[in-house]
């Protein structure tokens, strides 16, 4: 039960405008019940109905992506843009590809990745994007056609000034030179107006590695300032194989860690010894394959096609980087059973809040994703 009625009154006229969108619901949850003091003790916020501003998006986009597939087939997937809030500067967020995208996992992504881009303290506003469109399996031709028809319809509500998008899940370099070529060529112009493209066309060195690199710097000046130690000799699990899991653990690696194990949609593969993390790279970056190719190579390496399975490996050190919502309670409870000293958040909201309340309870060092991604 939230400690402001303020909030509280809120949260119930959202829940009831909204009662499927049970992704949003609880992240507006968690945050109201982290401020509850602070509204509580200032009365301008609810004079100036501040909360109900920021809990409802500026706007939101929806549109259909009509595409041909290989067969000469049409298809029709959904498109969305929820540009959230552009307070401090244009909305920022990425797109994601794949078939759980719906309007509520958008509008809780955009909500958190709002407070996300205000702790950078760049002049960045909050949204995120995407389609139902499924990149796995589809043909290169497919995802181009794809990325193609999606941009021909949001290209009109896009903009270096306006809303920069990035890549998220299902949405790499690859997909990102799709996108940004048709912007282009729709344009006409060549501007900022999506970011996470390739280095020789306009792109950031270090763009790709940052977000992982970055989450292994937040643990290591974690595990310093709480528990006078660092990744040196630490057993670490990582979950995901995407570009945010495979920096984690190339950086982890640099950084003294032991990697033994990793996870794609399909299973993960675990090695006692360490894994070998450029070779796994080159599985999931350069050659698309699914993690279990891992094992060809390395026939001692354990593999469980139960993904959610990887948390009940005892490790030291574990950074969810796979998906939000993916350490439930049990999961968790594994985790400090099993000894782990520390999770940080890699992925957008990973752990429940129940999760998260256990870990704390549990004395667990945590870094959240809103600052720790």
């Amino acid at each position: 039960m939230l400690k402001s009625e303020y909030l509280t009154t809120v949260y119930k006229k959202l829940e009831n405008k909204h009662p499927t969108e049970q992704e949003f619901l609880q992240s507006v949850y968690s945050f109201f019940d982290t401020i509850s003091d602070y509204v509580s003790e200032n009365d301008y916020i609810e004079k100036n109905g501040v909360i109900e501003r920021l809990v409802v998006p500026e706007r939101i986009i929806t549109f259909r992506v009509p595409w041909v597939d290989d067969l000469g087939k049409v298809q029709v997937n959904y498109g969305y843009r929820v540009e959230f809030n552009s307070s401090l500067g244009p909305y920022k967020g990425g797109l994601r590809f794949h078939p759980t995208v719906n309007e509520s996992l958008l509008k809780f992504l955009a909500f958190e990745q709002t407070f996300k881009n205000a702790l950078t303290g760049l002049p960045l506003g909050g949204g995120k994007g995407g389609s139902d469109f499924d990149p796995k399996d589809k043909s290169e031709n497919e995802i181009m056609r794809f990325c193609h028809s999606f941009m021909a319809e949001l290209y009109r509500y896009i903009g270096p000034n306006t809303d920069v998008p990035a890549g998220d899940i299902g949405v790499g370099a690859r997909e990102i030179g799709y996108l940004f070529g048709y912007y282009k060529k729709l344009k006409n112009e060549f501007t900022g107006a999506i970011t996470g493209k390739g280095v020789n066309y306009g792109g950031s060195l270090v763009r790709k590695e940052a977000t992982g690199y970055g989450l292994c710097y937040f643990t290591e000046e974690a595990l310093k300032s709480y528990l006078n130690t660092t990744f040196k000799d630490k057993k670490v699990i990582i979950s995901g194989s995407g570009n945010v899991a495979l920096y984690t653990a190339i950086k982890a690696y640099e950084l003294g860690g032991k990697v033994i194990a990793m996870s794609d949609i399909d299973g993960y593969i675990y090695d006692e010894e360490g894994l070998d993390i450029e070779y796994l790279r080159k599985i999931k970056e350069e050659e698309r394959k699914p993690i279990k190719e891992y094992t060809v190579k390395y026939p001692l390496t354990k593999y469980n096609d139960n993904s959610k399975k990887i948390w009940e490996i005892p490790c030291d050190i574990a950074l969810p980087c796979a998906t939000q919502n993916e350490l439930d309670l049990e999961s968790v409870k594994a985790l400090v059973s099993n000894g782990v000293i520390a999770v940080c958040e890699g992925a957008n909201k990973p752990i429940i809040p129940e999760g998260i309340k256990y870990l704390l309870n549990n004395k667990i060092v945590y870094g959240p994703c809103i600052a720790a991604n």
